[in-house]
């Protein structure tokens, strides 16, 4: 069974030999395979190749395009530093008072450099292993994205004093983001993740107002083109759990911050299942075998065993190979169970 078919079977519901190992791994895949972050986020083919030597290497089920939030924020102005071994930086955010968001306009895939970069990104995983492993893509939701244009604490300032301009300036951002899911299915993408690591900040009565409908219609694009779909929000979304499954997003990112999984496994339908949701640190980097196998158990076992193996976020690059190993054998320890 390939990492590909495990997956969409699990998916599914339908019988695997284990289920699917996801973890989330940016800098720490970088760092594995000797490359250089700047390059990682800049250079598809270095990132392809960090990403698949680590899915042969650790029995990893997917590849990703993930490493920055910044691909399609450069596309509407942010001007951007990338340091040769660490996480880009904002320097100048392109709307700098809430009087400019009207200007938010249509972008264009094909015009804009890191974006484009994406789409060939997903055609290098493509051609070199279309058929072995999940291939994601990745969009940021609208509120991820507009606190990306703005910057954070801007963003949440506007929610209060311009709801009316956000709410338009959303509706742009999503179009622009279908467009560019678009792109990246055609180029080969099995799946399509969307980042709303904002939404976790802003509460469920606005998440509900503002953005539930437009990750719907995302999640219902995705569909639309044959791929499914993954949503991630990071941080404690307690209150906004039932609402990211209501999008109907196959795959739920589940974080740490969480808690138990328990109490939301109803609400999946038969088609959804979650991801998570292991403590990044206190487990996977800092804990032993031991009780990262527990911790990986305690995910399957609470979610009736519709839990993909992840930790609830990014695995931290300062994780040991030997904990990495650890993490991966736990995973594979489920077979069976």
């Amino acid at each position: 069974m390939t990492s590909l078919e495990r997956t969409l079977k699990f998916i599914k519901g339908e019988k695997v030999d284990r289920p699917p190992f996801h973890p989330i791994i940016m800098r720490w895949a970088a760092k594995y395979a000797g490359v250089k972050y700047r390059d990682f986020c800049l250079d598809y083919k270095s990132k392809c190749r960090a990403a698949i030597k680590c899915a042969e290497d650790f029995s990893i089920d997917w590849v990703t395009v993930m490493s920055d939030p910044f691909a399609e924020t450069e596309a509407y102005g942010l001007k951007c530093e990338y340091p040769q071994d660490n996480l880009p930086e904002p320097v100048e955010y392109p709307y700098n008072d809430v009087s400019e968001i009207d200007k938010i306009g249509v972008i264009k895939t094909h015009e804009n450099a890191r974006m484009l970069a994406r789409v060939h990104e997903v055609e290098e995983f493509s051609r070199l292993c279309k058929d072995k492993y999940l291939i994601v893509g990745w969009v940021e939701g609208p509120m991820a994205e507009y606190a990306d244009i703005r910057g954070f604490a801007n963003a949440c300032m506007d929610l209060y004093d311009a709801p009316d301009k956000i709410a338009k300036a959303a509706k742009i951002i999503t179009a622009n983001a279908i467009d560019f899911v678009t792109y990246q299915v055609k180029a080969g993408a099995h799946c399509i993740g969307i980042g709303e690591a904002a939404c976790s900040q802003i509460g469920p009565e606005l998440y509900k107002e503002l953005f539930f409908e437009l990750d719907k219609a995302i999640v219902n694009h995705i569909h639309s083109l044959g791929a499914i779909a993954k949503l991630h929000i990071c941080g404690n979304t307690t209150a906004i759990l039932p609402d990211m499954i209501a999008t109907g997003a196959d795959i739920i990112d589940v974080d740490h911050l969480v808690g138990s999984m328990k109490p939301f496994v109803h609400l999946l339908k038969p088609t959804q299942v979650v991801s998570g949701n292991s403590d990044p640190v206190s487990v996977i980097q800092d804990g032993t075998p031991e009780t990262i196998r527990n911790s990986v158990i305690k995910c399957y076992e609470e979610t009736g065993h519709r839990c993909i193996v992840s930790a609830g976020c990014e695995v931290p690059p300062g994780t040991t190979v030997e904990n990495f190993k650890a993490f991966r054998d736990a995973a594979l320890s489920l077979a069976g169970l």
